[in-house]
């Protein structure tokens, strides 16, 4: 099991959760962040930092925000596990399924 992040981070990317994660899984793309399902240690850090409550444990994702699930694993097909997202930083693509997604406005802060 691990941490997903779901629909509410997407054109949000606040990076509270990179900030608080001790392990550095969280990776960042265009649209959205995706949490690492191997490097992930399931400490939680993540979690309560989230402004917009977009990180779930794996077996709580909502049933609408199912799918990315798949999406956080997907993304790492491409890149496999470099061993930390400051080694990568910011990844220019995200995978399809949220790629193709439209886009939201996100109010500025």
């Amino acid at each position: 099991m691990t941490y997903v992040i779901a629909a509410p981070c997407v054109d949000v990317l606040d990076r509270a959760c990179v900030e608080e994660c001790p392990v550095d899984c969280i990776y960042e793309a265009p649209r959205m962040l995706y949490i690492h399902p191997d490097e992930c240690v399931d400490c939680g850090a993540c979690e309560p930092v989230c402004p917009v409550e977009a990180i779930f444990y794996e077996e709580d994702v909502p049933d609408e925000w199912a799918p990315f699930t798949s999406a956080n694993a997907d993304f790492f097909d491409e890149i496999g596990s470099p061993g930390g997202a400051a080694k990568v930083g910011p990844y220019p693509n995200d995978v399809d399924a949220i790629a193709r997604l439209p886009r939201r406005e996100v109010p500025s802060a």
